[in-house]
């Protein structure tokens, strides 16, 4: 089930997908820039919802460091829509509701929830450099990361606090 996890050194899987607004978003798109692409399970369920509001909030400091954000879920584009209105979700929302991307990212397996083994996404979080061609190296990836305060440790582990 899934793949092997993606390590730091590693080339990241290309994709092309669709966001929020119904475009076409690759991660080619963004050659020469740093992109976090952070995977979680759910639009709209509350761990999820902080999650993004988290990313919303610093978005401006991220920008500045010249990362750019995207979130991925196997949410439909039109449920990424709601979201995005709802919250004021400001970065795009990729949809893979066949999860093909979130299995090539070791992002989409067995996981323990409440006890349990189920198969799902697993929230997780990727730094990624993308080349002047497209290509892109996994800077760093973590993956069962926690919703609540995920982003604060991001930002310290990217030496972007102060």
């Amino acid at each position: 089930m899934g793949r092997v996890k993606l390590n730091s050194g590693d080339t990241a899987p290309a994709f092309s997908l669709t966001d929020d607004h119904g475009a076409s978003v690759s991660l080619a798109d963004f050659a020469g820039r740093k992109v976090i692409l952070y995977v979680y399970p759910a639009a709209m369920t509350p761990g999820c919802t902080k999650q993004a509001c988290d990313f919303r909030d610093n978005i401006a400091s991220f920008q500045k460091e010249g990362f750019a954000v995207l979130g991925l879920s196997p949410d439909k584009p039109e449920k990424l829509a709601k979201f995005r209105e709802r919250d004021a979700l400001t970065f795009p929302l990729l949809s893979d509701p066949d999860k093909a991307v979130l299995e090539e990212y070791g992002a989409f397996g067995e996981k323990k929830l409440y006890g349990k083994t189920v198969v799902g996404v697993i929230r997780s979080t990727f730094v990624l450099d993308v080349d002047e061609k497209g290509v892109a190296k996994v800077e760093v990836a973590q993956y069962n990361v926690k919703a609540t305060g995920h982003v604060a440790k991001l930002r310290r582990d990217l030496g972007l606090d102060e």
